[in-house]
């Protein structure tokens, strides 16, 4: 326990102490809109139809947004892209807050928490880009890089956590604007002391590369083609030089990560369709809330489990066996019958969400080029926003007409999904040279 502790003081040491506090704060808005937007739009038309609408539409906005910003973030540097994103998000999430206390309609309630949706700054993702460009500029091994990104999944488990009991006590102590007010007060302090962070300048945008400079192969050296530089003689005539690099490929192995993650949200939507449902059967309904706050606190702990895992065993090897893990632990789901043995349940299967999600952002950290990074992680989290809204679309309907153990299934045959992608997919531990700066080498540099 003493190396964890001490390799969690140098991922610490890494941006400074400031960095953890705005960055975890400025991404508290994004647990707390979900949540917020439903109650205070159930709350002001009094339908529940209205509210899921508009919770939808929040979530598909996330979705489709957030690969864009990080592939934004990638391109022109995270700092503009965060400081636009964050200030858009807050004025959209104030309009929703105006929209729905003037008793708006559903259409156009539904379009402004689209927008809000898609301008999320994705400042969990940008954080873990962050950070292991810090630890790859600071030298640092795999293992460190990877004990980083268990403190940011940590952050991120703590905020899902944290933000709807904010926006409970908010909408028990005075109502749920006040949460969304908050949030969008978050967005605009802490989200913009992130964006302003000296630790953005370590990620150099990819756009730096010259304009007009086309890509030659290895060995070659790049040949002007600007103004005043002359015809190029290996050029055939007739033919425009590249305005830009083009983009590197990702590995398949990737495309597969992904869908594990959106699976990883279907379980998450599932378990959340099935816990309130089970609750409401229990005429206990106030305590589904609880329940899953308790099974998010476990896996907020068992975030910082993948810093003891000895270095030999490697991340595809972590990837099955945290896959194994869901479907041991979530088979006792469709047994459950009492408050009780849904407390236990859930709590010990949180242990299992972690280490699944973490390893993801490991294995991808490894694969994908340096240049789409940002991208990429903000792809993961997505994913799993996507695949929760999916799957609490389906598994309330399933309930509703099969009752709890219903969703419960969904939520094992996700995990059984998850496992069958592990084992066929042929991930490799190790990155390409290609696609590391060597050691020593700024951040950014292997472009």
């Amino acid at each position: 326990m003493t190396a964890a502790t001490a390799a969690f003081r140098r991922v610490l040491a890494l941006g400074g102490p400031l960095l953890p506090v705005v960055s975890f704060l400025g991404r508290l808005p994004t647990a707390m809109c979900q949540f917020g937007s439903l109650l205070l739009v159930a709350e002001t038309s009094g339908s529940l139809a209205t509210a899921g609408l508009v919770g939808g539409a929040l979530a598909a906005g996330q979705t489709a947004g957030g690969p864009l910003l990080g592939r934004l973030a990638d391109r022109h540097g995270q700092r503009p892209v965060v400081l636009a994103a964050c200030w858009f998000d807050a004025l959209a999430v104030t309009a929703l807050v105006l929209a729905a206390l003037a008793r708006t309609g559903a259409l156009p309630l539904a379009l402004i928490a689209l927008l809000a949706g898609a301008g999320v700054p994705q400042i969990g993702p940008l954080a873990r880009t962050r950070l292991v460009a810090l630890a790859r500029r600071a030298r640092a091994d795999d293992r460190l890089v990877h004990t980083a990104l268990s403190f940011e999944g940590t952050l991120d488990e703590v905020s899902f956590v944290l933000g709807p009991a904010l926006v409970g006590l908010s909408a028990t102590v005075a109502h749920p604007a006040v949460a969304l007010a908050l949030a969008a007060l978050l967005l605009v302090v802490c989200g913009s002391a992130f964006a302003l962070h000296p630790t953005a300048a370590v990620l150099r945008p990819t756009a730096s590369v010259p304009t007009g400079e086309a890509l030659r192969p290895t060995g070659e050296a790049l040949r002007p083609t600007g103004a005043g530089a002359g015809p190029d003689p290996d050029r055939p005539r007739g033919r425009r030089p590249a305005a830009r690099p083009a983009r590197a490929r990702m590995p398949r192995a990737v495309h597969v990560m992904r869908a594990s993650m959106a699976l990883q949200g279907a379980l998450f939507g599932a378990c959340q369709s099935g816990i309130t449902a089970l609750t409401a059967d229990l005429h206990r309904p106030a305590q589904a809330g609880l329940v899953y706050a308790a099974m998010g606190v476990m896996s907020a702990v068992a975030g910082l489990s993948p810093a003891l895992v000895p270095a030999r065993i490697g991340l595809p090897v972590r990837w099955r066996a945290a896959a194994v893990a869901l479907i041991a632990l979530s088979v006792p789901l469709l047994f459950v019958r009492s408050l009780g043995a849904l407390y236990l349940a859930v709590v010990v299967l949180g242990a299992a969400f972690a280490p699944h999600l973490i390893t993801l952002f490991g294995l991808t950290e490894r694969l994908v080029p340096p240049g789409r990074l940002a991208e990429s992680m903000a792809f993961l989290t997505s994913a799993v926003v996507g695949g929760q809204a999916l799957s609490l679309a389906a598994s309330g309907r399933l309930t509703e007409a099969h009752g709890p153990s219903a969703a419960f299934a969904v939520a094992v045959g996700a995990a059984v999904l998850i496992l069958g992608l592990a084992l066929t997919t042929g991930a490799t531990d190790r990155p390409a040279g290609a696609l590391r700066p060597a050691a020593g080498a700024p951040a950014g540099s292997a472009r």
